[in-house]
């Protein structure tokens, strides 16, 4: 894959040939506030879908083209963030199944609010945003999942905002380990793989990659945590949240 220091980004990739999207459990975990979603419900939205991959490297969506659907990630990992001239600042990565942007399409004439990059080859589906208002209409049951979509793209966001105007940095690299720490069985210690680039986690923080470094050291010598290269051992899980809390 090249680097993401590279020249303005261009959506990638036609439109693959028609396949089904793995139908009501895919939605159900897209749509978590419609638990009611019926078959019916499903097949309308698959068929709705439009569908394509998009090979390691090569752009999903630029900030600099029209949103006119909503995307959403089937499979795979992407980089969302904001490129400048040549460069791109990855803000985080999202893996499938993931809505991808399901907001800038709703402001009709709206550019994408960020870029968006495949890390592996992803598949992604998009719903044109005027043949899913029309959809709405016809099956109002929808609503309520596709408005908690948005809900909690705002709240993501209200507690990003927060976390960058008033929590020092060990106070965001907490709040972000508490975050995609694996949920441990009971008696078992909270653990973290680190998946993703030291300077793209530092880019979600705010902070350069040696101060990450260096505050990655800092818990780890308050006792909090226990890091054995890319692998993350919670030893004060209490202690990690209050931090993480401010």
């Amino acid at each position: 894959m090249n680097d993401l220091a590279v020249a303005a980004p261009m959506p990638a990739s036609a439109p693959a040939p028609p396949r089904s999207l793995r139908g009501r459990r895919l939605w159900q975990q897209l749509l978590a506030a419609t638990p009611l979603l019926t078959a019916a419900d499903a097949q309308a939205l698959d068929a709705l879908a439009l569908q394509r991959e998009v090979a390691a490297g090569d752009w999903v969506f630029s900030h600099r083209r029209a949103a006119r659907s909503l995307v959403l990630l089937q499979s795979g990992t992407v980089s969302v963030g904001h490129s400048s001239g040549a460069a791109m600042a990855p803000e985080r990565m999202l893996h499938g199944p993931a809505w991808l942007d399901a907001a800038s399409a709703w402001l009709a004439g709206a550019n994408h609010a960020l870029d968006a990059r495949a890390v592996v080859a992803v598949q992604v589906a998009e719903l044109p945003r005027v043949a899913l208002q029309a959809l709405l209409l016809q099956r109002p049951s929808l609503v309520p999942g596709f408005l908690a979509v948005l809900a909690e793209e705002v709240r993501r966001l209200s507690l990003h905002t927060h976390e960058l105007m008033h929590k020092d940095a060990s106070g965001r690299l907490a709040a972000w380990l508490h975050r995609h720490l694996l949920q441990p069985s009971p008696g078992a210690p909270a653990l973290l793989h680190l998946s993703e680039r030291k300077r793209d986690i530092a880019a979600q923080l705010g902070m350069s990659p040696e101060t990450l470094s260096r505050q990655m050291r800092l818990l780890s010598q308050r006792g909090l945590i226990a890091v054995r290269g890319y692998h993350v051992q919670v030893l004060d899980g209490t202690g990690l949240q209050r931090l993480a809390q401010g």
